[in-house]
């Protein structure tokens, strides 16, 4: 990198500093105003609601890296402009591109970064600190109402059918990580009860992936006539076959906005194997989590022809076209992601969809600035 470069990227690089550590500033203040209260309540220490929102500041980043790139973009090179600086590289032979390549450099990386903060650092930051704030509340619930009471989750279903098992717990845990009231049908290929397991408590094991069922029976019946065979009762038994996963179960019907990027695959996963319309909505956040990683590109490719417009053109009209790109952007988010929701396009075409639209415009623009 030569002098210009060095001088471009900091100039700049110091603006997005400035912009990241506000916007993260205001959304941290926005954060502590919806449930800092909440948290004082449930009685969390001072020390845990300072890690809480530590480990919850890394999810906020992907949300707002493209809108301070485009801030500070606009805000930097639109200094330039004003200053004449961009007229007198240009004025000695130095294009567009050349001037801005360190920009664009950096903009790949903050694309490799948004992946990495969506598949690694934001899938920990969002279930640890969920993690964090049900064990506060549920930690006030075992002082108030009792460990067994502490974090129920009432009348849980799944439907396990490539393994052929219903399951339906009438209360969950989350605090002891124990099931009441379960009962699991095994179904055969047409949909038939088999075997009916009845127990009064259960425990899922996550190391040997089976559950222990505690003070229960199995009901056996005839798959022709539906009548009992043969009814047992056991105080204590273990099922290896039993591997489903209850936090899995939990995750059914959550907002697909409040799950991490791995709790999406996981649920994905199991949504397609059971055929469930169900997972055209976790699907279309997946997707839209992956295509997202370009919207840094669209907003370099976005802000550059406008904020670095000829001497004829005042910068606040470009600054203005800019950002009302920027709005349409989002516009097309949600229609795609109407659309999508719709069954109209698949979810991978909804999500890219957007994306795909204003890197073309901001790829046209760029062709022909001037």
């Amino acid at each position: 990198m030569n002098l210009i470069d060095r001088y471009i990227l900091r100039e700049w690089l110091t603006t997005l500093a400035l912009v990241l550590a506000a916007t993260l500033g205001v959304l941290l203040l926005q954060e502590m105003y919806d449930n800092f209260s909440d948290l004082l309540d449930h009685g969390a220490s001072a020390t845990d609601i300072a890690i809480l929102y530590s480990v919850r500041m890394p999810s906020f980043l992907t949300v707002v890296l493209p809108l301070d790139l485009l801030i500070s973009l606009l805000y930097c090179l639109g200094q330039f402009h004003r200053n004449n600086e961009f007229t007198a590289m240009r004025a000695a032979g130095l294009g567009i591109f050349r001037l801005t390549r360190g920009i664009w450099i950096i903009g790949v990386l903050c694309c490799g970064l948004m992946w990495l903060c969506n598949s690694r650092v934001v899938s920990w930051s969002v279930e640890e600190s969920r993690r964090i704030e049900e064990s506060i509340r549920f930690r006030q619930e075992a002082r108030t109402e009792g460990a067994e009471s502490a974090g129920l989750v009432k009348s849980v279903t799944f439907d396990d059918r490539p393994d052929g098992r219903l399951w339906f717990v009438n209360r969950y845990s989350r605090f002891t990580n124990r099931a009441y009231g379960v009962t699991v049908s095994v179904l055969d290929a047409r949909r038939r009860e088999v075997t009916r397991y009845l127990a009064r408590e259960a425990e899922y094991d996550p190391i040997r992936r089976s559950w222990t069922f505690r003070d229960g029976g199995q009901i056996d019946f005839d798959v022709e006539t539906g009548e009992t065979v043969r009814p047992t009762t056991f105080a204590e038994r273990t099922f290896p076959a039993f591997h489903e996963d209850p936090q899995l179960m939990l995750l059914i019907d959550r907002n697909p906005v409040d799950l991490s990027f791995r709790e999406l695959r996981q649920l994905i996963d199991y949504l397609v194997s059971d055929d469930s319309p169900k997972v055209t909505k976790y699907a279309l956040r997946y997707y839209s989590l992956i295509a997202d990683t370009l919207g840094c590109l669209i907003v370099i490719g976005i802000a550059i022809p406008f904020a670095v417009s000829g001497v004829r053109v005042s910068p606040v009209v470009g600054v203005s076209k800019s950002i009302g790109l920027f709005f349409i952007y989002y516009l097309l988010s949600c229609l795609a992601n109407t659309i999508g929701g719709r069954e109209l396009l698949t979810p991978e075409a909804a999500a890219w969809l957007p994306n795909m639209v204003m890197a073309c415009l901001a790829g046209w623009f760029f062709v022909r600035m001037r």
